[in-house]
């Protein structure tokens, strides 16, 4: 996903947290039970988008057992996983199916999933059936906006749909203590939508609140060029999430500029080696600073992560230095001195 590195302002604001909102308190209470949170975003190799994902005929609970004895292997406890309204809109007791069996699989490796329902990034058009194959050297030539720019034109119809969605898998898995929380809402605002994406945060907020789930909820700050975004995610949420792909100097600072919250902390993405985000200077700080750290990427594949948000390579199979991701379809890593970083911090190995 695209991103710019930033130091989010404090702002004293108008907006005013919703009923049902946890306390810091009980939010610091809850961290407090879980160890230190490790992960990725995770997509199986063979999807290109979350539709492909969460398909019945693409779907791949094989594939996806071999990918999490991988990350189990590292060390790490979540993933944060995107889910699809096109795929529930189409069929939405396969979805809650698929999701099932996708935390049982999680649990085998005690994995504790982060769900995302929205998401403003990448293609503007969706439709469920087959997806297109990627476009070579394209990072996320596939990956779609949800819901999608044209659903969007119709909110009388597209609201009640989505309300339906949320609640209904928030009511279905909303006390299932296999899940580790819910992300409401990717980036809104990005692709040029500004603040046309207001409404939807808001109605996220009031769903989620509405159908009381017992894991936090929470939506991740990425910009300084919204700030009344900012200011409603963060008034809002349960637990602090955020974005940072800049340098190690970056991600403290941005940890310094949230942490006055007194809230739980945890990156949702990070880690792009062209951008100096790397797990051998920032991981650690997130250790450090006991910040939850959910890197972009973990197996390379479909949706073509290896190549950079802004450098498109169509001639080249594969970049000098990967953007984001770790392993080879192989289970081959990257960079084995990444794994070795990966498993320090999450005590896999002994520090040196």
């Amino acid at each position: 996903m695209r991103k710019f590195a930033f130091v989010l302002a404090i702002m004293l604001c108008a907006c005013t947290a919703q009923e049902g909102r946890w306390s810091a308190e009980k939010a610091n209470q809850w961290y407090a039970q879980q160890p230190w949170l490790s992960g990725c975003n995770f997509i199986p190799s063979n999807a290109i988008n979350q539709i492909e994902m969460w398909s019945a005929d693409t779907w791949s609970p094989e594939l996806i057992d071999t990918e999490l004895s991988w990350a189990d292997e590292l060390g790490f406890n979540t993933m944060r996983v995107f889910l699809s309204s096109v795929v529930y809109q189409n069929d939405p007791e396969g979805l809650k199916t698929r999701m099932n069996e996708f935390l049982r699989i999680c649990d085998r490796y005690d994995i504790l999933p982060l769900f995302v329902f929205f998401d403003d990034c990448w293609d503007p058009e969706s439709a469920y059936g087959k997806q297109r194959d990627p476009k070579p050297g394209i990072h996320n030539s596939g990956w779609v906006q949800d819901p999608s720019k044209a659903r969007r034109k119709d909110t009388l119809t597209t609201y009640p749909e989505l309300e339906k969605y949320m609640k209904d898998i928030l009511v279905s898995f909303g006390r299932d203590n296999r899940i580790l929380g819910w992300d409401l809402y990717n980036e809104p605002g990005n692709s040029g939508y500004g603040y046309s994406s207001f409404p939807l945060l808001k109605n996220s907020f009031k769903w989620a609140r509405e159908a009381a789930p017992t894991q936090p909820v929470t939506a991740g700050v990425w910009t300084a060029g919204l700030p009344d975004y900012n200011a409603f995610q963060l008034e809002n949420s349960d637990i602090i999430s955020f974005h940072e792909y800049g340098t190690p100097d970056k991600m403290n600072e941005t940890i310094d500029t949230l942490a006055v919250r007194g809230r739980p902390l945890i990156c949702t993405e990070y880690m792009a080696r062209t951008r100096g985000s790397l797990f051998s200077t920032v991981m650690p700080i997130l250790k450090e600073r006991n910040v939850a750290a959910i890197n972009w990427g973990f197996v390379s594949g479909k949706t073509n992560t290896i190549f950079a948000w802004d450098t498109p390579l169509p001639d080249v199979t594969e970049p000098e230095v990967w953007f984001h991701d770790i392993f080879r379809t192989d289970h081959t890593p990257y960079d084995p001195a990444e794994i070795e970083v990966i498993k320090r911090c999450n005590a896999i190995i002994p520090a040196n």
